[in-house]
């Protein structure tokens, strides 16, 4: 089982460091932007401009609950089967949400950080959700994936079953091969009936 973190189990990070700061611009996520690059980098020119520093961004996230049943999901799917979470999130902001979830495996990305400051960032692989869906396949698993935005297209196509969970509209009707679930009890019907 591949599955994405932020608006899968827990709320989107920058949504959340967005209304804590009162900076609008810092909204738009991977559900609004395709570019992955594009959006980093928007993010990035903004966090400098407006002096927000790691430890801010931690803060933030520290606070977060996760989603509602999250936690419960997770462990019920970890009882029957390997979950492997998939993110284009950064070590140093999943930490706090990790301990929430019970450390589930997380491939992700890192952070270039100096004097608590962001500069940049390093990413594992560019389309690591794809290629760690292709690898676990290589290796004789069939994968179920799921994720809700632009970024998780590739790992969903990659797959051999997926599902778009709580997705944008936008996303659900430019992607209409993916089934769109709402309620995690709806996305562990999906995986159960799966068979595979």
């Amino acid at each position: 089982m591949a599955l994405d973190l932020e608006g899968v189990l827990s709320p989107e990070i920058w949504i959340s460091v967005a209304e804590q700061t009162k900076i609008d611009e810092l909204r738009l996520t991977t559900r609004d932007v395709a570019d992955y690059d594009e959006l980093m980098r928007h993010r990035l020119k903004i966090l400098d401009e407006r002096d927000i520093k790691l430890s801010d961004i931690q803060n933030v996230i520290a606070s977060l609950p996760l989603l509602d049943g999250a936690r419960e999901f997770l462990d019920e799917l970890r009882a029957f089967c390997q979950v492997i979470i998939l993110s284009d999130t950064f070590n140093d902001f999943a930490k706090p949400i990790m301990k929430k979830l019970g450390y589930p495996t997380l491939f992700c990305h890192d952070l270039e950080i100096k004097n608590d400051k962001i500069i940049g960032y390093k990413l594992r692989q560019k389309n690591q959700k794809q290629y760690a869906v292709e690898a676990f396949k290589s290796l004789n698993f069939n994968v179920f994936a799921a994720g809700d935005s632009y970024n998780d297209i590739a790992m969903l196509k990659a797959a051999d079953r997926a599902c778009l969970f709580r997705a944008p509209d936008s996303v659900k009707k430019e992607f209409p091969q993916f089934k769109p679930v709402e309620e995690y009890g709806e996305l562990m019907a999906e995986i159960s009936s799966a068979r595979f």
